[in-house]
């Protein structure tokens, strides 16, 4: 059985990076915590740590490049504000490796509203500015922190999971269901420019509706649980 990824969080000490990193330490992988400051970092992992059911492996807190050094797979859970800096500052780290973007491009105040960046979407950005020694695939923009929040492996909805390499997406798919929820192959990074627009509308569900946790769930595709 081929050996699970270790995973860098960048950005990780914010409520989608902590909810992430532990759900997977839960479920067995090696989870680094990155922030931009040590301390940060290593108290936020403290944190989770103390949650953690007997047997699994501790998370650990380490500076963002470091964090990025030691995996295989980092995955990147920054405002856009810091999309492009943060990028520039690993991209010699991250050349080999797997990089999940979790970026939406919202600009307050109007985060109810898609407003497309420059490069059409972050996970495109990311791509252009990494170059073709980084794979980098785009998934989870739709889920709410709420879900992460919760003690719960199971979360009812739906991953869109794009990318131009299959089999990256396929390590991804993985990671999706080892954090307790259903991916599904959405094609290639170009579609991430939908993927991300979705947020905004989810934002736009959440206030008209006054939930917290509006998120997508597709018809018609076979699940394993059926």
């Amino acid at each position: 059985m081929k050996k699970p990824p270790t995973i860098a969080i960048i950005g990780g000490t914010g409520a989608e990076g902590l909810g992430l990193g532990f759900r997977w330490a839960q479920a067995g992988y090696a989870v680094t915590i990155g922030s931009r400051t040590l301390e940060k970092a290593l108290s936020r992992v403290a944190e989770l740590n103390a949650r953690l059911s007997d047997g699994k492996l501790a998370l650990q807190g380490k500076e963002n490049f470091a964090a990025v050094q030691a995996c295989r797979l980092s995955v990147l859970t920054v405002p856009y504000r810091a999309h492009e800096a943060t990028l520039l500052e690993l991209k010699g780290a991250l050349q080999g490796k797997i990089l999940v973007d979790v970026t939406v491009p919202l600009v307050p105040p109007r985060v109810d509203r898609v407003q497309l960046p420059p490069g059409r979407a972050a996970g495109l950005e990311a791509q252009a500015l990494l170059g073709a020694g980084v794979r980098v695939v785009s998934a989870f923009q739709n889920i709410s922190t709420k879900h992460m929040r919760a003690a719960e492996r199971q979360i009812d909805c739906d991953v869109l999971v794009c990318g131009d390499d299959a089999e990256a997406r396929a390590e991804v798919i993985r990671l999706v269901q080892a954090a307790g929820m259903s991916g599904l192959h959405a094609g290639p990074l170009a579609n991430a420019v939908a993927i991300e627009s979705l947020t905004p509308v989810l934002i736009s569900l959440n206030k008209h509706y006054g939930v917290k946790d509006a998120g997508i769930r597709v018809t018609g595709i076979p699940r394993a649980d059926d």
